[in-house]
């Protein structure tokens, strides 16, 4: 069993066990009813990814390489177009949250990004002293949340810092989420923020080093727990999964493909489970 699968078990049990009932719930599912959750609040994980602890669990497939391509089209493209998102890397799931036929889900996430400069400001930190401790991306923007309707950011601030060790620079990072939906949505956000989090580290030519994850609130909704159980089921696969990055050190962050990056040893267990998402 990885670390992953312990930690994602553990939480499934607590939220089933102890967690409380969500009231004045805003998501609906797609027949309109109500999308009620249990929760948790104030879930943390941390994973060396120096020593192979990756936080993706075997106990069913996670759609890795559609997260990465979200995480360029934030951080890469700037974008909230959905249009750039079906043409450019053919993903469709955040169709659900267009805003007002627009296009776009409002001025979220990579349109705030580009507002802010952000990428390149952080780059710019790092470059001019790796130290320096204020390398923060948050899309908390509440000017941007009154500009516009659109889904407010779940996983909306990453902070970065480096240590030096025997000579080698590592680079840490820790991602932090108002609200994630543990069975759907939980690996898919760590593993696209690991896949940013080394995007920034092959720009230096540095090691990715600790992934740290906090998340407020943590639930499983209505609709899923015959999902969790089965969950809990099952038995790990004997897997040891791990995301390479397959460039030169130094490579332009900007230049960066989904195709660089591949997932090692990955075989998880099957089938896949189906779920009704929240909205």
């Amino acid at each position: 069993m990885t670390k992953a699968d312990k930690i994602f078990k553990d939480n499934i049990s607590k939220i089933l066990n102890e967690g409380v009932w969500s009231e004045q719930a805003r998501p609906k599912y797609k027949d309109g009813t109500t999308a009620n959750s249990k929760y948790i609040t104030g879930a943390f994980a941390e994973y060396d990814l120096s020593k192979g602890e990756f936080p993706i669990t075997t106990l069913r497939p996670i759609a890795i390489k559609s997260a990465i391509k979200e995480v360029l089209w934030i951080y890469q493209d700037q974008s909230n177009s959905l249009d750039i998102l079906e043409d450019k890397y053919n993903v469709h799931y955040w169709n659900d949250w267009e805003v007002d036929g627009t296009r776009t889900i409002g001025i979220r996430y990579g349109a705030v990004v580009k507002k802010h400069n952000i990428i390149n400001k952080i780059l710019k930190q790092l470059e001019e002293n790796p130290w320096n401790r204020r390398n923060v991306i948050s899309l908390w923007d509440y000017e941007a949340f009154e500009e516009s309707a659109g889904l407010l950011p779940c996983a909306f601030q990453t902070m970065f810092d480096v240590r030096r060790v025997d000579g080698q620079i590592y680079l840490d990072a820790t991602l932090t989420q108002r609200s994630n939906d543990m069975l759907v949505a939980h690996h898919i956000n760590a593993m696209q923020y690991v896949a940013l989090q080394m995007m920034i580290a092959k720009h230096f030519g540095w090691q990715v080093g600790k992934f740290f994850y906090f998340i407020n609130n943590l639930h499983i909704y209505d609709n899923q727990f015959d999902n969790a159980q089965e969950l809990l089921r099952r038995e790990p696969s004997n897997c040891q999964p791990r995301l390479v990055l397959n460039i030169p050190d130094g490579t332009n962050f900007f230049e960066i493909k989904p195709e660089d990056f591949e997932l090692v040893d990955y075989d998880p267990v099957k089938p896949q489970l189906k779920f009704d998402l929240a909205i």
